[in-house]
């Protein structure tokens, strides 16, 4: 569950980003959302590689 909590928190530490770059159009706040985006896409490949070790290791 570790790794969900961590997950969990990336997306919630990156909402104050969200609504800058969407609703007030700061593009600086574009930029970190981009590379929140990449961080969360890293983080989901390594998870699934995680799942998919667990699962077939028993």
């Amino acid at each position: 569950m570790e790794r969900f909590n961590q997950l969990k928190s990336l997306v919630m530490d990156a909402e104050a980003d969200f609504v800058k770059f969407y609703d007030k159009q700061n593009k600086a706040a574009g930029t970190r959302v981009r590379k929140t985006m990449q961080d969360l896409k890293v983080m989901a490949q390594d998870i699934r590689g995680e799942v998919q070790n667990m699962k077939n290791n028993g």
